[in-house]
């Protein structure tokens, strides 16, 4: 899991979220979920369905990009607001799992 923010201004955000299927067998359909540490708000996403019920983060495969091949990766984006600090979230899930 790799989570980079492409870019920042004083209030808002935007950041790239990639999963890459380290397995020997294909995920068909993928929820990735973390929590912000502070108080980011996402209003807009990409190529994945995003929901955040107050800090946790769930982001949902848009069913053309559900399966995941080994060795295979998937990217989506999002637009976020923050006030403070803009930290990296620590942990992440795959489908309820925790990832490395």
């Amino acid at each position: 899991m790799a989570y980079r923010i492409d870019n920042a201004w004083g209030n808002g955000f935007t950041a790239t979220v990639t999963v890459k299927n380290t397995g020997t067998s294909a995920v068909s359909g993928w929820t990735i979920g973390w929590s912000f540490a502070g108080d980011q708000r996402i209003t807009n996403g990409w190529n994945a369905t995003v929901s955040q019920p107050g800090s946790t983060v769930t982001a949902r495969d848009t069913g053309w990009n559900g399966t995941l091949a080994p060795g295979g990766s998937v990217s989506f984006g999002f637009q976020a607001t923050y006030s403070g600090t803009n930290a990296v979230p620590a942990r992440y899930t795959l489908n309820g799992a925790l990832c490395s």
